[in-house]
């Protein structure tokens, strides 16, 4: 399953990435997640592992730095027990104060009960992203 979230800011496309690709800001945005945990790794860099520990339930997602293009792009992998998520965001520069920000989450449900329910909750899932890119969006307009 996939979803994707599309918008332009008001934000300078350096400054924008800056703060979405730096795990140490999630807390802030990521208002279900009660703290982040470095892992291994050096900080921000592709291999970076670290964990985002929910404020309810059980669902820990260990997060991994694939790659790290900025101001263009960064990829993660996020891994919990029932899914795997793989999410691209990208930065693209219209003008020096203007950024078009696009955020792509592609889930693999692990397990055919797991598969069932992902299928069955899509669009709360999509739902979740675009809160969750709008909180984001919402956090680096008082940031920038």
């Amino acid at each position: 399953m996939k979803s994707i979230f599309e918008t332009v800011i008001n934000i300078p496309q350096a400054r924008l990435a800056e703060l979405y690709a730096n795990p140490e800001n999630s807390t802030k945005w990521m208002l279900d997640v009660e703290r982040y945990e470095p892992v291994s790794g050096s900080p921000g860099m592709p291999g970076f592992k670290f964990r985002l520990i929910p404020k309810k339930g059980k669902m820990i997602f260990t997060a991994t730095i694939i790659s790290k293009n900025l101001p263009s792009e960064i990829k993660l992998n996020l891994d919990a027990s029932t899914v795997n998520v793989l999410v691209t965001g990208k930065f693209i520069a219209l003008a020096p104060d203007k950024t078009k920000f696009i955020s792509a989450e592609v889930f693999n449900f692990k397990g055919i009960f797991n598969k069932i329910f992902g299928f069955a909750a899509q669009g709360a899932i999509r739902k979740a992203h675009h809160k969750h890119m709008n909180d984001f969006i919402e956090f680096a307009m008082t940031r920038h």
